[in-house]
């Protein structure tokens, strides 16, 4: 019995040193420079790398910090460790989220009229204020607005959003390359194949889209999304928010995102819809 426990430990600490090689390499930071962050030497660092030393609970925990690793993906390296999951993933409506949803909810209500939506790392809808409630409605039809998983970034790029968004080309182009970027960040080990985006991000007719900046200076600080149907027009840009220090790998993957006018028509047209 004591053999098959010692021979899982040192499996475990193989199976780490790898996995923590390949997050340090894809952050780009050298053995150096990652031990001096966590206090520890490069030969120390080398040695768990290469499988020969097996890491503490708080060693894991301070080199995944360091690296910036998403907390589901500490679990992972936890776990590859010996270790258990040290972050809990959690929904929003979960009784420990409480807190959270209620400020969470109190924004939303607070961007009112203008619209507000919370949203996960893929851009699944989890909630909407009646402005963005009202948005999607006018834009998209109420079946789309009412859908429980309507993804914000598909209805942006899918061909029904074409004849209502005036700057579709450019507003699909910064979509694509947050998509990509985002993708990088939150797991760079993975394959395109892997995200659930893939089918968007491998899809070869976004390669031709033009560059997102054009020559010359931008015409506003910020990329503003132009629609324009039934006669009305509707230019909005968008604040994203997220909780500053998420405990929960759950909850480190949502995203508030407030939508403001960028012109007065767009405002008193929010206004008189409410």
């Amino acid at each position: 019995m004591l053999q098959t426990a010692t021979r899982r430990r040192v499996n475990n600490a193989e199976a780490f040193g790898p996995l923590l090689k390949r997050w340090r390499q894809s952050r780009g930071v050298s053995q150096l420079d990652l031990a001096l962050s966590c206090n520890t030497s490069q030969r120390h660092l080398s040695f768990l790398e290469s499988g020969r030393s097996r890491p503490s609970r708080g060693m894991v925990l301070q080199l995944a910090g360091a690296l910036s690793v998403p907390l589901r993906h500490q679990n992972a390296l936890m776990l590859a460790a010996g270790f258990a999951p040290a972050w809990d993933s959690s929904p929003l409506d979960a009784p420990d989220m409480a807190p959270v949803k209620a400020a969470i909810t109190h924004m939303l209500d607070m961007q009112s009229p203008f619209p507000a939506a919370v949203v996960d790392r893929h851009y699944n809808l989890i909630q909407a204020n009646g402005g963005g409630q009202r948005l999607l409605g006018f834009l998209a039809g109420p079946a789309i607005a009412a859908m429980a998983q309507t993804n914000l970034a598909r209805l942006l790029l899918s061909p029904d959003m074409r004849p209502v968004m005036e700057n579709w080309q450019e507003a699909a182009a910064w979509t694509i390359r947050r998509l990509r970027a985002e993708a990088m960040l939150e797991d760079p080990l993975a394959g395109a194949q892997d995200d659930p985006m893939a089918d968007i991000l491998t899809d070869p007719q976004w390669l031709d889209l033009a560059p997102p900046l054009t020559e010359g200076p931008p015409d506003a600080p910020a990329l503003c999304l132009r629609f324009n149907k039934d006669g009305v027009s509707l230019s909005l840009f968008s604040i994203i928010a997220m909780v500053g220090t998420p405990l929960d790998a759950g909850l480190q993957s949502l995203r508030v995102e407030l939508f403001y006018p960028a012109d007065a028509m767009t405002e008193g047209w929010f206004r008189a819809q409410a």
